[in-house]
């Protein structure tokens, strides 16, 4: 009977091998799901037509910190490995590159400065980047989150949160087979190709950016031109839109299309303004401040001063032959805050602009999902339009400044109403279907400033998009587009994993410093009173259970 138990035992230990074998059942128990892929990622590593080659170049002598991302970069790919055949390496970026080679590639290498405990400074320069290939392609991943403004540990901790976005954001890009076409609409007083070379830069790593007017003069457009694009772009214009241009727009999204509008509230002249040291504002009237209204929002034709704001060079010498110059703060260039509530400004930082205008929510129970993208500090205040704008005005009273977070970017989500629900097709409209009165679910972004997208250019060369050249800071403005690019397009759901948190649990520093013997005593004693007590209960028991006779 015994042995027979025993086969019986056998079995089922063997089977349940067997099936463990088979079937890898996976549970996270973590409260922030750190080892668990979304489904998108899931989906994307499933449609892989062949192998995935990930090298990882971050090592070397990483203190805690960068230990934790690395752990967390190799836990993350090992996930991956589930789903896809991922071959993963770690090598040392140095052993097969120069470092010319692995700049050119797009690698920098970061500098850890850290005071060992005698007292001397440590430097250790690593690589926080990881190589995805696939089939012939190849795309350098950044591991590293660097925003102004956060201490160390946040930006690590902001790193390991997206870590699966940025990976996977890059693989994206590497599977894609056909690329997603966007327009950049022109044809009134728009920013020249040289004034937006960057942001098409940044923009062709995901999508294949065109470029062109949607109307000419006595010409017939047929209303499906945009349909061919998953989203289009209209970028500081200057003139008014026809009532043509309006609706093959408001007809494009109300079939599906996404708009990014980055809009001037206000018209002004800065050539006036250097010459004269001051320059009259007024509305910038576009036409197009009843489809927003349609839409949820509404920009409000006034300016934006905030204390929190880029400074500027200004001579405050009082003789004219020996010009001393010192960074004045200049409240018409707000440094803009980003939400933390949305994928597309999670963990990033301030974003430079001038001349910026805000924008107010209307339609309350309209159904459309609305988010503050961009706001300004807790120090602003408002110049009403018309009014003016003086060089002048570098030293204002503070107390003035009593306005806070206004919002001047926000994205839309939803069923947008048309402008032209109750109208009559324009003339010079080709369309053989009746206007559509609602539109299908889609989204847009508003953005009340035409400067956060443009790029300055210094003697011929082009300044990066955000890049203050005074203060030699960049800023964040490059991330916001392409984020938000990628938010209107993002068909498979990506860029939600920039949502994902990853809860930051800091030691005490000072406490930990001023108890530590205290915890070392505990952390050493702890452990052994525990196996002595277990110890002795054991002993205690066994005498019980089994008398000396």
């Amino acid at each position: 009977m015994k042995a027979r138990n025993i086969v019986i035992v056998l079995f089922v230990v063997g089977l349940l091998n067997l099936l463990a074998y088979l079937f890898v059942i996976r549970v996270d128990m973590t409260d922030d799901k750190h080892y668990s892929l979304s489904d998108a990622s899931k989906e994307l590593l499933r449609g892989a037509d062949g192998p995935i080659h990930i090298t990882l170049f971050l090592q070397g002598d990483l203190n805690a910190g960068f230990k934790r991302l690395q752990r967390a970069t190799k836990e993350t790919i090992e996930e991956m490995s589930i789903y896809s055949e991922i071959d993963f390496s770690i090598d040392d970026i140095l052993s097969s590159h120069s470092k010319e080679e692995a700049e050119r590639m797009g690698m920098r290498p970061t500098i850890i400065h850290e005071r060992e405990q005698d007292g001397k400074t440590a430097q250790t320069i690593i690589y926080p980047y990881a190589l995805i290939e696939h089939n012939g392609k190849k795309a350098i991943v950044s591991l590293l989150k660097n925003t102004r403004g956060l201490s160390g540990e946040e930006n690590l901790n902001a790193s390991i949160e997206q870590i699966e976005f940025a990976i996977m954001e890059s693989l994206s890009v590497l599977l894609k087979k056909e690329t997603p076409r966007i327009a950049i609409l022109e044809g009134h007083g728009e920013p020249d190709e040289a004034h937006t070379y960057d942001l098409m830069t940044a923009l062709s790593r995901y999508f294949q950016v065109d470029r062109g007017q949607i109307s000419g003069i006595d010409s017939i457009v047929d209303v499906h031109i945009l349909d061919d694009y998953k989203a289009i772009l209209i970028l500081a214009p200057q003139t008014p839109f026809s009532d043509q241009e309006r609706f093959i727009i408001d007809q494009y999204l109300m079939r599906g299309g996404s708009i990014l509008w980055a809009i001037d509230g206000i018209r002004l002249s800065e050539e006036v303004l250097q010459q004269e040291g001051f320059t009259p504002i007024i509305p910038l009237d576009l036409e197009l401040s009843d489809m927003f209204f349609r839409y949820g929002i509404r920009i409000n034709p006034a300016l934006v001063q905030d204390l929190q704001c880029l400074p500027i060079p200004v001579n405050v010498s009082s003789d004219p032959e020996q010009p001393n110059l010192q960074p004045m703060p200049w409240t018409y260039a707000p440094l803009l805050l980003t939400s933390q509530g949305s994928p597309i400004t999670r963990n990033m930082g301030q974003v430079m602009s001038t001349f910026v205008s805000p924008i107010d929510a209307v339609g309350g129970e309209d159904g459309i999902e609305k988010r503050v993208l961009l706001a300004t500090s807790t120090a602003s205040r408002f110049t009403a339009t018309p009014g003016k704008v003086d060089l002048n005005d570098i030293n204002p009273d503070t107390e003035q400044f009593q306005y806070q977070h206004i919002p001047i970017g926000v994205s839309l989500e939803g069923a947008f109403p048309s402008a032209y629900a109750h109208r009559m097709i324009p003339n010079g409209i080709a369309s053989d279907e009746n206007i559509r009165k609602q539109s299908i679910p889609t989204r847009q972004v508003v953005i009340a400033s035409g400067s956060i997208v443009i790029n300055e250019t210094q003697k011929g060369q082009i300044l990066p998009m955000g890049y203050d050249r005074y203060s030699g800071m960049q800023f964040s403005n490059r991330d916001l587009i392409v984020n938000s690019l990628l938010w209107l397009t993002d068909a498979e759901g990506l860029i939600s994993l920039r949502n994902k948190v990853v809860t930051l649990r800091l030691l005490n520093d000072k406490r930990a410093h001023d108890k530590r013997t205290k915890i070392q005593a505990i952390s050493t004693i702890t452990p052994i009173a525990i196996l002595a007590i277990i110890g002795t209960l054991v002993i205690l028991i066994r005498r019980t259970k089994y008398p000396k006779r």
